[in-house]
């Protein structure tokens, strides 16, 4: 099926150009989202009289884009989710997930432009691309942890492997402290050191009043 091109579209055209696509796709897509119209002759026709008007549109749309691009290029979103110890999500996160959390942080970013290659299943950071306009992208982050503090954790580059590994460390520094102090009291019962502090204060008072009588 034949269908002149409204806007420029990714991997197929430039606005006013003639391609040829699927049926399904035309149907399904550019022509309900007037993105393109059949390359009927009156369409042509209308296209060309229409033209520098629609080229006037299309400029002022995407100077609009570029300044929000600019201002959305870089910015991080938290989501927090529950999760597994091995960081995966109890369900993914969706475009209106990060839409939503875009909202959030003030921005009115409409959960279609949104570009996802696969849902979100795992904690960590991820980029996610915006299609602003057909000729403009912004790319976002979006945090996705389980806590407010875990997700600054990540943001400043450990992962929950990362703190996972930290946490075993602490605790076996911890359990060989224990066992340390367990051996130190072992081996002053083998040496028979069982006296107490105050015994020996005392023991010591007493030889120096004998050694002084001498």
């Amino acid at each position: 099926m034949q269908v002149i091109l409204l806007e420029r579209v990714a991997k197929l055209g430039q606005m006013g150009d003639v391609v040829d696509v699927k049926p399904g796709y035309a149907r399904n897509f550019l022509l309900p989202q007037g993105k393109a119209k059949s390359a009927s002759e009156t369409n042509i026709s209308a296209f060309e009289s229409e033209k520098a008007k629609l080229e006037a549109h299309n400029l002022e749309t995407k100077t609009e884009a570029d300044a929000l691009a600019a201002k959305l290029n870089g910015q991080k979103f938290t989501i927090i989710r529950s999760a597994s110890d091995t960081g995966a999500l109890y369900g993914s996160v969706t475009p209106r997930d990060a839409s939503d959390a875009a909202t959030e942080a003030g921005f009115t970013i409409d959960r279609k432009q949104f570009t996802l290659k696969s849902p979100i299943k795992e904690l960590g950071l991820h980029e996610i691309e915006i299609k602003l306009h057909p000729e403009v992208s912004a790319i976002v982050i979006v945090n996705v942890a389980r806590s407010l503090e875990e997700a600054e954790l990540q943001a400043s580059g450990k992962s929950i492997q990362d703190l996972a590994a930290e946490q075993e460390q602490e605790a076996e520094f911890e359990i060989a402290e224990l066992f340390d102090d367990i051996g130190s009291a072992a081996l002053d019962d083998d040496l028979g050191i069982d006296v107490e502090p105050e015994a020996l204060l005392d023991s010591e008072s007493e030889t120096s009043a004998e050694s002084k009588s001498e």
